[in-house]
């Protein structure tokens, strides 16, 4: 059996793969290519010594889905494609919409038509909105959520989980996300967004290696202890191991299963900075300027639940988190595109 991991040349779709294809799992990628590249096809093959099946197309486009579903024995949709940047989401929230929801919507109906009923979703600690306490569990209240990209994750989640709450043939895997940061540890993949990047540390990396003249921080007067945001970042080959832990925990098994993918520490952004200079020897320029709208003070998991469950932890520190993430950045400064 194969799994269709659509957003599969994302930043952690891509990393999933190897985690997937490592563990002799056949994969398929789906994915548009809006904010990834082609060229990752190549470093992938590198990386794993074969070749990963591909397809160029959109989880809306419903006949190409059709021809996946029909020509690959699928048996588990890992779902990663979809917009996800919280400032823009507040810009274009229809783009959001239409790309986040209406996209996972034909997609589950597409694979229930095919007989396919095990999917992992690809969601957000955002859902958990502006929590009251930290650090957040998975059973603490989710929809009041603080911009479109957020609600987006939290409405797919509700439809996955009513979807199955009708149909009990579904097994659909929750996986909240915290921040995924650093790169593989061959340096031939990570994250390069289209366009100045949105999140923390490719800013940071970006502004290292002189390609942008400063780091914007958005706002430095939240209750923190140092007034900047405070993040639970966690590497990406950990998050990408997450997903094939809680596949094998759950997979098949009827239900909704709910995990949160942290490490449990939360890091400011200035904690980020001065962690990043330490393993890189350079220094990152910054300038404050005012909140952004959508972004909350302190937001860290407690991993404790996907642990007992699924037997998953994170095993990479902060440390190694920028000495990849600046491995990637410093050896593929224009990214996917040499």
């Amino acid at each position: 059996m194969a799994i269709l991991v659509t957003g599969g040349t994302g930043f952690i779709g891509s990393h999933t793969v190897i985690e997937l294809m490592q563990a002799d799992y056949d994969v398929v990628i789906l994915d548009n290519l809006c904010n990834s590249s082609l060229n990752i096809l190549p470093r992938l093959h590198h990386i794993l010594g074969k070749d990963v099946a591909f397809y160029k197309g959109d989880i809306r486009d419903r006949s190409l889905l059709k021809k996946i579903f029909a020509s690959h024995p699928i048996d588990t949709v890992m779902h990663f494609a979809g917009l996800k940047a919280v400032g823009e989401s507040t810009q274009l929230p229809v783009k959001y919409y239409d790309n986040n929801v209406v996209g996972s919507l034909i997609l589950a109906e597409e694979m229930a038509a095919a007989g396919v009923f095990n999917i992992v979703f690809s969601s957000s600690a955002t859902v958990y909105g502006d929590p009251e306490r930290m650090p957040i569990t998975e059973n603490m209240p989710v929809g009041g959520t603080t911009n479109p990209y957020g609600t987006s994750k939290y409405m797919v989640e509700r439809i996955l989980a009513d979807i199955q709450k009708a149909d009990p043939r579904w097994s659909v895997i929750l996986l909240r996300y915290f921040n995924p940061v650093g790169a593989h540890k061959s340096g031939l993949i990570g994250e390069h967004p289209n366009g100045i990047p949105n999140n923390l540390l490719p800013y940071i990396c970006q502004v290292a290696s002189g390609k942008l003249p400063y780091l914007s921080i958005f706002g430095d007067d939240y209750p923190t202890p140092d007034g900047t945001g405070v993040r639970d970042y966690i590497h990406v080959v950990d998050l990408a191991n997450g997903h094939l832990k809680a596949m094998q925990a759950k997979s098949c098994l009827s239900g909704v299963h709910t995990f949160n993918l942290g490490t449990g520490n939360g890091y400011s952004v200035l904690d980020m900075i001065k962690a990043f200079e330490q393993a890189s020897g350079l220094s990152v320029p910054y300038q404050i300027k005012s909140r952004r709208p959508g972004d909350i003070a302190t937001c860290f998991a407690d991993p404790s639940f996907t642990h007992q469950q699924t037997g998953w932890q994170a095993q990479h520190d902060l440390h190694k988190m920028m000495v990849d993430a600046w491995r990637w950045q410093s050896q593929n400064s224009d990214g996917y595109t040499n």
